[in-house]
């Protein structure tokens, strides 16, 4: 028992389920710990800008499947009538390649899911607002092997249904990650502000935009005064991010099933950053429950948030503090600095993400390590001419650079930069 009274009987380790938003960020992803990815072609899963086609999202779950880890397909979009066809075709080639789960949020296509897809589990999505018992045995009962739970739900409807759910029935709840400013992501104001629909797949995310606001009294109408929380305007519609790692262990305890990680379309330097902490924070909690201290991986995420973090209604109902009004998008002291892909000779090649120059201090992400490890570019090679060089600059995709690095590192590990 520890120090809040919990008894730890047969702790069911929860799996870590990560965002793919192209083959290379899955392979991202699992290098660093997650045991399972969800991913969908652009048109399907609400990802309208994810990279990904038929043909890589095959080869993911085919490398998914030979390293033993598992793909969950979003194909979650709320469709039209003439959107059927896409989906039936894409449902056929699913039962062929059987991935591990298809996400899917609306009836029609949870019932078109079991006519040409009958071999795939179905996870009804986060989309599909449950947020009560009686919703998720509905869909238990029309089929679910999996529900994953609204966001807007706190820890005391989650044990809830946790405690009296069909025992075969899984549980998925997001952990990190964007919140949307809608219920559950059902969101219409990017259709109604730019003819882009966030239900099938195209959100503007018009919630994080600037907004001139003006008050008007009523006995002077006509004159407007602005309301501005800075030059920029206020970005009201704007939440936090949801960070649940000191929660963690409550949600262990629960039995919930899977951990789910957003952000299909953020860099690969998140994924590794944030599923590493993950990754690390379960392993550790399930050696070594009561010493659970989330503060030093609190420390690393901190290094790659972009927005200041909330716990949503987990903890509290009555929660107000999750709105953020200065729509900032971007942190102040770390950023991308690139990737290994060339680790065969003493000079590394690494793919560079953001400007590097002699004598900035990197930090390499060691998967399952939480502690990073810091190092000073002493020396900057281009990678054509092997001519040594001062900095250099990210002109074209791809474009790389060779350096030394003091530990021995694989490809693929991903280099933090320090501003």
């Amino acid at each position: 028992m520890n120090q809040k009274g919990r008894i730890y009987k047969n702790m069911k380790k929860v799996e870590l389920l990560a965002p793919a938003g192209s083959f290379e960020k899955a392979k991202t992803a699992f290098k660093y710990g997650a045991d399972a990815v969800y991913c969908g072609t652009s048109s399907l899963s609400l990802r309208t800008r994810a990279d990904m086609d038929n043909n890589d999202l095959i080869k993911t779950i085919e490398y998914a499947h030979s390293i033993g880890k598992r793909v969950h397909v979003t194909l979650n979009i709320f469709a039209w009538d003439d959107k059927y066809e896409e989906i039936i075709e894409m449902a056929k080639i699913l039962n062929k390649v059987k991935p591990d789960a298809i996400i899917a949020a609306d009836g029609g296509v949870i019932e078109t899911l079991k006519q040409y897809a009958p071999n795939v589990p179905i996870h009804v999505s986060t989309q599909a607002n449950i947020v009560s018992l009686r919703d998720a045995n509905f869909w238990y009962k029309n089929g679910a092997e999996r529900v994953i739970m609204a966001r807007e739900i706190n820890k005391e409807q989650l044990r809830y249904i946790m405690e009296n759910k069909p025992k075969d029935l899984e549980v998925e709840m997001f952990g990190h990650g964007s919140i949307c400013f809608a219920f559950s992501g059902r969101c219409f104001l990017s259709d109604f502000m730019c003819g882009r629909s966030a239900n099938l797949g195209d959100c503007a995310q018009s919630c994080r935009w600037s907004y001139n606001l003006y008050a008007e009294e009523k006995n002077n109408p006509g004159q407007f005064y602005p309301i501005e929380e800075s030059e920029n305007g206020t970005s009201i519609f704007s939440s936090r991010d949801l960070c649940l790692i000191k929660e963690l262990p409550e949600i262990i305890d629960m039995g919930v099933d899977s951990l789910k990680i957003e952000g299909r379309l953020k860099t690969e330097y998140y994924i590794a950053s944030v599923i590493n902490v993950y990754r690390n924070a379960i392993d550790d909690y399930m050696k070594d429950p009561e010493n659970y201290d989330y503060t030093k991986y609190m420390k690393e995420i901190e290094k790659v948030k972009t927005r200041e973090f909330t716990t949503f209604y987990f903890n509290d109902r009555n929660n107000k503090d999750f709105q953020e009004y200065e729509g900032k998008q971007y942190n102040p002291n770390y950023e991308f600095g690139g990737k290994i892909i060339d680790c065969s000779n003493s000079k590394i090649v690494v793919e560079i993400k953001n400007k590097l120059v002699v004598g900035d201090y990197l930090e390499v992400i060691i998967p399952n390590q939480i502690k990073p490890y810091e190092f000073k570019i002493e020396q900057l090679w281009d990678t054509e001419t092997d001519e040594e060089i001062q900095f250099v600059n990210p002109g074209k995709a791809g474009q790389s650079v060779k350096m030394k690095i003091p530990i021995d590192v694989e490809n693929g590990w991903i280099l933090r930069r320090k501003k």
